[in-house]
């Protein structure tokens, strides 16, 4: 009974909250408080928050295991980073434990409790919105999850002092870990492409990362997290993460859900969640000044902060550890504020648009970290998007004119390609700042080789606009976006998967002898 109620609720919520243009994930937490308050009544077994809880615990370690996966560890030691995540946490504590201490008539060391889990940013929710427009590995997308990191290690440290949970001596294995880093490696070789490396993942992540670091007084999240980024540098983790993929986002139904169940609450819980509410565009815009103020660009400060915008599930994490009397109010606070920063976080591009000139305003006058070039030296053909497709088309073309260069949002793709002897450098093609001051006379041809669809029709759009009259070919990953992509200004777009079939066709035919043109009787 507890698996046809719950899978009835959330699909039934997600699928409205999807109808109306907001993420599944908020249909899944209004789901949780449906069955918190109808539960009883339909038959819901006592076990179901207990399972649930359990659930949700394997979504979130899956999730960072596969944040991991993507982490290299040079983006936490970053100014902007470390800096800003730090800036972040110690100015929000400063501002809202005394206006806590006062407003609410709480004890100091609660206030403080209070303020340090509402300073905190949902991992789950930015993970997932950026993973979601893939975004993970851009500029902004790396450093949200680096301070995401930073808070997440700040958080620990708070349950480890108010909790008394410390790590025990036998904790100093871990230190052992990257030891084990070529016997994981040839694990991953020796796993296939099956069910295999799916337990292989979840091996990893749930057994040891999660219950061996818990078993010496270490936060599993923060295990599940190390042991992504230690096989994170293996060629085929990418091909993990994508095999844990949809059991990740089924055991993470189980989170939102299990949020919404830590039950109904009163009048005073909902001023509480409101009030907090109210407040929430401070949080994004401070990280967005911060961010500025470590001289990135408007863009990617704008985006970062904004994906950084609501409240933790780590907070709830602290609460529970700490103060239990407050978990349901800081419960539908963060319930609430997935509310409010999905859809913003769905329309940001949209939105930076929209305020692009006014927020370039803020910008520091000096070289930014994130800096894209305005022109393209002797380059006649641009590939925008160097992942495999991107790269492939490089390889082709290259050999008939060298005059080649390619782009990518992924700093860490960019000095892969550069090491690999590709002429490659940084560029996001959906900032429009790029747009106003890039130098396209000398560029005859455009490849667009981005996965996401919204990326490829900004990037035609904006190549007309700025009179580029070149051929613009794309290549799409599903039917629906040939139309698209060909309205915004592409000459010519191939279905990639259909093109790839009719590749294996003609190697057929040739091997036979035959012409596709003329096929034997």
């Amino acid at each position: 009974m507890f698996e046809v109620i719950v899978i009835s609720f959330a699909f039934i919520a997600g699928l409205a909250a999807r109808q109306i243009g907001l993420p599944p994930l908020v249909g899944f937490l209004v789901s949780g408080f449906a069955l918190s308050a109808t539960g009883g009544a339909l038959g819901l077994p006592a076990y179901s928050g207990e399972v649930l809880e359990h659930m949700a615990h394997i979504g979130v370690l899956m999730l960072l295991f596969t944040v991991g996966l993507k982490l290299k560890l040079g983006q936490l030691i970053k100014p902007h980073v470390i800096g800003g995540g730090l800036a972040h946490f110690a100015i929000t504590v400063g501002v809202l434990t005394p206006g806590i201490r006062f407003v609410l008539d709480v004890d100091w060391d609660t206030a403080l409790l209070l303020a340090i889990a509402l300073s905190f940013s949902s991992t789950v929710l930015a993970a997932k919105i950026l993973e979601g427009k893939k975004e993970l590995g851009a500029f902004h997308g790396r450093a949200a999850i680096g301070i995401l990191i930073i808070q997440d290690i700040v958080a620990l440290a708070v349950i480890a002092i108010w909790g008394g949970n410390t790590p025990s001596i036998w904790a100093l294995w871990i230190l052992a870990l990257p030891l084990l880093r070529p016997l994981l490696h040839r694990l991953l070789d020796l796993s296939g492409h099956d069910e295999v490396l799916v337990l292989m993942g979840m091996l990893l992540a749930l057994v040891v990362g999660g219950y061996a670091f818990q078993a010496v007084g270490v936060s599993g999240e923060i295990g599940a997290l190390l042991m992504g980024v230690l096989v994170g540098s293996h060629e085929r983790a990418k091909e993990m993460s994508e095999a844990l993929w949809s059991l990740k986002e089924v055991f993470l139904v189980g989170f939102f859900l299990q949020i919404g169940m830590q039950g109904l609450p009163d009048a005073g819980d909902l001023a509480f969640a409101l009030a907090f509410a109210v407040i929430l565009p401070l949080k994004g815009i401070l990280f967005f000044f911060l961010l500025v103020l470590f001289r990135l660009r408007a863009r990617n400060a704008f985006l970062g902060g904004l994906s950084l915008a609501a409240y933790s599930e780590f907070g709830l994490i602290v609460a529970a550890a700490v103060l239990p009397q407050w978990l349901v109010p800081l419960a539908v606070t963060v319930a609430l504020s997935f509310v409010i920063a999905a859809p913003l976080n769905r329309l940001a591009h949209p939105l930076y648009q929209r305020f692009a000139s006014f927020l370039e305003g803020f910008e520091q006058r000096r070289k930014h970290p994130d800096e894209e070039p305005a022109t393209f030296g002797d380059a006649e053909i641009l590939i925008m998007g160097m992942g495999r497709t991107g790269s492939a088309a490089y390889d082709f073309m290259v050999p008939r004119n060298p005059r080649v260069i390619g782009l990518d949002a992924d700093p860490y793709t960019v000095g892969a390609q550069t090491a690999a002897g590709r002429k490659v450098v940084y560029t996001d093609v959906e900032d429009s700042n790029f747009w106003h001051g890039v130098d396209l006379s000398g560029i005859r041809a455009v490849v667009l080789a981005m996965d996401h669809v919204d990326a490829k029709t900004m990037a035609a759009r904006e190549l007309r606009v700025k009179g580029f009259a070149g051929p613009i070919v794309s290549h799409a990953l599903h039917e629906d976006h040939v139309a698209l992509i060909k309205a915004a200004g592409a000459d010519e777009t191939y279905l990639t998967m259909h093109e790839a079939g009719v590749g294996l066709a003609e190697h057929v035919c040739e091997a036979l002898g035959n012409s596709a043109e003329t096929p034997s009787a």
